[in-house]
């Protein structure tokens, strides 16, 4: 079992934030196709990319006064049949394949089934993330502030580790509860623990993560951290000469939203050198994982 405490952690993702200079998207956010010609058009359509039917279709849901009137207004033709071929399967399958990293990123993609991408869920308080690893990445420390998750490994072998509140240990003991999970192993993260995942291996690792709200939320830590005033943050770090006043705007241009790739001795062991580039290394070294691995 591999204990690597969060200060650590959280010291790591930034420098290697720092080196990579690349943000990486927290979310790929699916949208969901509109019903085919052929099919009877429903009494809602189903959710669009564009902000004004989307903002109708919550309404509605939002305002239904039962849960099966919320099922009728997405899965029927006005409470009367069943939707039919695509435009049924729109509202009732999501579709995890292709979660795509920023451009330019490395360290892996999570693509969410939520109440935006897949408003089916609505009222149920469930919604589940896939997340998908390369070598020596990670799913940098963060919290869901609505909701506990159930994180189980489907692909490779995956180190986690979170801290609860104030008052598990004594003052000045270790409070990280640290961990390893291999395929078809699993553990919680209780709601507003900080947490991460890191793959400190050489292939790459997949999880599949559930979590019990609708909208669980999710705010990284150093990132969100290192948003505050920037006198508060010097002085609560205590160490002015890495991180001060002076050279805080720097460090958070560089910090990705959610996966970033890990400390210098899994890249070693991996067989990567040199720095990292779009493309992956420097010549001769193993390159970014392709981006098929993410279907």
């Amino acid at each position: 079992m591999k204990m690597v405490t969060v200060t650590k952690t959280l010291v790591a993702a930034i420098a290697v934030s720092a080196a990579q200079a690349r943000p990486q998207a927290a979310t790929t956010l699916a949208t969901t196709a509109t019903p085919s010609s052929a099919v009877s058009t429903p009494a809602i359509a189903a959710p669009s990319p564009d902000p004004e039917a989307q903002a109708a279709l919550f309404r509605d849901l939002f305002t239904a006064p039962s849960a099966i009137k919320r099922f009728q207004r997405l899965l029927t033709m006005k409470g009367q049949e069943l939707l039919s071929g695509d435009a049924l399967r729109n509202m009732i399958v999501f579709d995890f394949n292709n979660a795509t990293p920023a451009k330019g990123a490395l360290g892996g993609a999570t693509k969410a089934a939520n109440i935006e991408t897949f408003p089916i869920l609505t009222g149920l308080g469930i919604s589940t993330t896939l997340g998908f690893l390369d070598a020596c990445g990670i799913n940098t420390p963060h919290v869901h502030p609505r909701a506990t998750e159930f994180l189980t490994v489907v692909e490779g072998e995956i180190d986690f580790g979170y801290i609860l509140e104030n008052g598990l240990v004594a003052a000045g003991k270790n409070a990280e509860v640290a961990g390893t999970l291999s395929k078809f192993q699993g553990t919680v993260f209780p709601q507003g623990a900080i947490h991460y995942q890191i793959n400190n291996q050489c292939n790459p690792a997949k999880f599949v993560a559930t979590l019990d709200n609708e909208d669980a939320g999710t705010l990284q830590m150093a990132q969100a951290f290192l948003g505050l005033n920037a006198d508060v943050v010097n002085a609560t770090l205590g160490f002015p000469k890495e991180i001060n006043g002076q050279n805080i705007q720097e460090f958070r241009k560089y910090l990705p939203v959610n996966i970033a790739q890990s400390v210098d001795i899994c890249l070693k062991k991996c067989g990567y050198t040199g720095a990292p580039t779009a493309a992956g290394y420097s010549a001769g070294t193993p390159s970014a994982t392709p981006s098929s691995y993410y279907s």
